[in-house]
């Protein structure tokens, strides 16, 4: 079990489980997208773990931008996203895979494709590596899933509790 700031959370989800996810999801980027040069884009902070990884293990010719966005604070989410530093690379014509390190309510997702369609990508995909479907109540397919988790509040591997947790190489739920 840890602490982080009033909270106490334990032991959920494992750096083995973790990453036998993110190579599922590699291999199946790369057999979509086999004769195109796609654009990861990260959502920080959250992401950068999982794109960290990701990209190690991505063996095709790849190209990777980051986006930060906010939506949480505490936790729980604002249902407000405000777009904090945006993409500065034209993708007109591109395939771009969005690697989300967590879809909940999808808030975020829905800003994300109208920035991109904005922009006349080729092809708008989502990859995340964990995802609550229970508290998912939008219409955007999510293309690439991880793992699957109940609607709990979880901090680790990118993930934080008001800024503590991100550094851990597993995930923890907040305990009950």
């Amino acid at each position: 079990m840890i602490e982080l700031h009033d909270k106490q959370f334990v032991p959920f989800i494992s750096a083995k489980e973790i990453e036998f996810a993110i190579t599922k999801m590699v291999q199946q980027v790369e057999d979509d997208f086999i004769d195109e040069t796609p654009v990861f884009v990260g959502v920080l902070n959250g992401s950068f773990m999982v794109v960290s990884d990701f990209m190690k293990k991505y063996t095709k010719p790849c190209e990777v931008s980051f986006i930060k966005m906010a939506s949480y604070e505490g936790t729980s989410s604002t249902e407000q996203v405000k777009q904090l530093i945006g993409l500065n690379q034209d993708l007109t014509g591109r395939s771009v895979v969005v690697i989300e390190d967590i879809v909940d309510t999808g808030n975020t997702l829905v800003e994300l494709k109208e920035l991109f369609k904005a922009q006349n990508v080729k092809h708008f995909k989502i990859a995340t590596l964990f995802f609550k479907p229970e508290a998912y109540k939008k219409d955007i397919k999510i293309d690439y899933v991880g793992i699957r988790i109940p609607n709990k509040f979880i901090v680790g591997y990118g993930l934080d509790y008001d800024g503590l947790g991100r550094n851990l190489p597993e995930v923890y739920k907040l305990k009950e």
